[in-house]
């Protein structure tokens, strides 16, 4: 199992993914058809929410105790993994 400090690089690892994945949502916008169009802002917007709250959730660990951390990390990981499946599931519907 990841150290606390090793778990946290990782978060901030997918963090920088993500915002590498939303750069390129952004770039497509103006390549894709105007009705893909507004979807594809519609799903951007969503993926930067769920963005910010996973940077909430890294700055949470963060600051958590010892004690605090162990408890949150489980389902961490699963709501992170939740959102990195969004994110694959929108780069393949509109970079594909």
């Amino acid at each position: 199992m990841a150290t606390r400090e090793e778990f946290i690089q990782k978060l901030k690892t997918k963090l920088d993914d993500w915002n590498a994945n939303i750069d390129e949502l952004e770039a497509q916008l103006h390549k894709v058809e105007e009705g893909s169009r507004e979807k594809l802002q519609t799903q951007i917007q969503e993926l930067k929410k769920k963005r910010d709250e996973a940077r909430s959730d890294l700055h949470r660990v963060q600051s958590a105790s010892a004690e605090a951390f162990e408890d949150m990390r489980d389902g961490l990981e699963l709501a992170w993994d939740s959102v990195s499946e969004a994110f694959r599931s929108a780069l393949h519907r509109f970079l594909d």
